[in-house]
């Protein structure tokens, strides 16, 4: 039972780390996968492996890098603007 769990548990982060990228089409697109797998690894049809799992982390780990640059450069934007009084 407590496997299952760990199976469930993985599952259910591999579907919240796919929500981190704006869902299915941008995830797919993001790391060269067909949507039907997507969803079948989220279902549960198709075995979660360590291979997708890691490729997961090093694309969220490139959205990390690019949301931190653009982060940075609204700052910037917003700094250079005149402060509103009110």
């Amino acid at each position: 039972m407590a496997e299952q769990s760990s199976i469930d548990e993985r599952r259910e982060h591999f579907a919240y780390c796919v929500q981190l990228f704006g869902g299915t089409t941008a995830f797919s697109r993001r790391l060269g996968i067909d949507e039907r797998a997507i969803r079948r690894f989220i279902n549960g049809e198709r075995p979660l492996g360590d291979g997708l799992l890691e490729d997961t982390a090093k694309a969220l780990h490139l959205l990390i890098a690019e949301a931190t640059t653009a982060e940075g450069k609204i700052a910037a934007i917003l700094s250079s603007l005149p402060t509103d009084p009110s």
